[in-house]
């Protein structure tokens, strides 16, 4: 974890102007009522430390809060559950974090209408369990515990089953924001005011609070089926330039099969320990006929399997299935579906030990250096005659060219890949996000909804 940058209400150069400037403004942040706090090491954003934390309870404080900072020209930047607050590139600066975790209600649950309203400090896990007590879900499957619902969307979290679902983006249909004005608009879902011309469910989706602070949000819900199976597999490994070689055992192949099958699955999953560790494929049948559908799929991997493949039910899937596989250094990687067998390909032939591990048949996949156990359960332990010792991270230089020299090799195939967190040392030696096609795009979005700059300034691409 990096160490926080003096930017707060200790730094040393705290002084003279700056310091009467900064009295008026958390006295100002003060009288809007909302409880307003100085910054602690725990309050750090990829490590740039604010000056103080504020904690409200409505729309409307937000709101309050925002337009203080636009008078005394602050920065803000958005937390919820601080699970991601690590990820994305430092802001540039950073005066005011404004902590979302009272804004924790669940305003409004049609279940009839399976729609749900809620505050966007509601953690994903408190809303998963209200809304079970009605048989229902929001089928996102956010890994990380202690995720709130507007960080889940700030961040674009999605889980295994977006092959079936989608992703938030998908799963939206209602987004209360207040922008850095103190501006508060609504989009989709029981509007009362918009910003013309945008869909903000979709532009603040994944937008990292660059555009403002999302405190509502509407979904679409599913009943919870009511029965689930895992099918796994273990293929065999390859070396890397066999992976092409028998189409209809590569884990690409594999997936689109499953995927284009009258099974259905939900969720088609790897997990693999690169360069050359075998491929362990896990498909997620449910709802209607699941176990006849899931005996389709064993069927289907058990050609290309190298033992006949492990049915299991009764909510008991893999160890691994939905686990981020390591945070030290942590990549995103997405290709077309029909490219997953070359970015696989690409991940062997650079020779690093990798955890790959995410949705293989969506093709969006998550790569850990150096590989972790997350996810090895205790029974799975015993089995193995002996702990390999995981391997130390990889000098810097190795990692730098690591992504560097994947981004490139995947480019061709219509993917990207992007840090979503590492050591500082390393962020300053390659672009945490590479080349984005749509940035000049997202520069005049940044510059409709924050001229000024104050919205987490410089998290985003291109310094956004």
């Amino acid at each position: 974890m990096a160490t926080p940058q003096e930017t707060g209400p200790d730094a040393p150069q705290e002084t003279g102007a700056r310091a009467r400037h900064g009295a008026g403004a958390r006295d100002a942040l003060s009288a809007t009522g909302v409880t307003v706090r100085d910054a602690g090491p725990g309050d750090a954003v990829a490590g740039v430390m604010p000056r103080w934390v504020a904690l409200p309870e409505s729309t409307e404080e937000v709101a309050a809060l925002m337009r203080v900072s636009a008078g005394h020209d602050l920065a803000v930047v958005p937390a919820g559950g601080g699970t991601r607050l690590h990820w994305g590139t430092p802001p540039e600066r950073c005066d005011l974090l404004i902590d979302t975790c009272c804004l924790n209600e669940i305003l409004e649950h049609a279940s009839g209408d399976l729609v749900v309203r809620v505050q966007a400090g509601v953690t994903m896990d408190a809303l998963a369990e209200a809304l079970a007590a009605q048989n229902q879900e929001l089928a996102l499957d956010v890994p990380l515990a202690g995720s709130t619902v507007g960080g889940t969307l700030a961040t674009a979290a999605a889980g295994p089953r977006r092959l079936r679902y989608g992703t938030a983006r998908d799963l939206l249909i209602g987004l209360t924001v207040v922008l850095a004005d103190g501006t508060v608009a609504h989009s989709g879902g029981k509007v009362v005011k918009n910003v013309a011309g945008y869909d903000l469910g979709k532009l603040f989706t994944g937008s990292y609070g660059t555009l403002g602070i999302i405190t509502e949000a509407v979904f679409r819900l599913h009943p919870i089926p009511r029965a689930r199976h895992w099918v796994t597999a273990v293929l065999p490994s390859a070396p890397p330039a066999a992976l092409s070689a028998g189409p209809s055992t590569s884990p690409g192949a594999v997936a689109a099969a499953l995927a284009a099958s009258q099974a259905e699955p939900s969720a088609v999953e790897l997990d693999w320990l690169a360069p050359a560790g075998t491929f362990t494929v896990s498909a997620l049948v449910e709802g209607v006929a699941a176990e006849s559908r899931a005996g389709a799929v064993r069927d289907l991997l058990a050609g290309a399997a190298e033992a006949v493949p492990d049915v299991t039910g009764g909510g008991e899937a893999p160890g691994w299935w939905g686990v981020t596989p390591g945070e030290d250094v942590l990549l995103e990687l997405r290709v077309p579906p029909s490219g997953v067998d070359g970015a696989l390909r690409a991940i062997a032939a650079r020779g690093l030990s990798a955890r790959v591990r995410g949705s293989l048949a969506s093709a969006v996949l998550q790569i850990a250096l150096p590989p972790e156990s997350a996810g090895t359960e205790p029974t799975e332990l015993a089995k193995l005659p002996e702990i390999p010792e995981i391997p130390e991270i990889p000098q810097l230089a190795e990692v730098a060219a690591f992504v560097s020299g994947l981004r490139g090799d995947v480019a061709p195939l219509g993917g990207r890949l992007t840090v979503l967190t590492a050591p500082p040392e390393l962020a300053r030696l390659v672009d945490l996000w590479g080349p984005v096609g749509a940035l000049p795009l997202m520069r005049r979005v940044k510059e409709r909804f924050d001229p000024d700059r104050r919205m987490s300034p410089g998290r985003m691409a291109g310094g956004i």
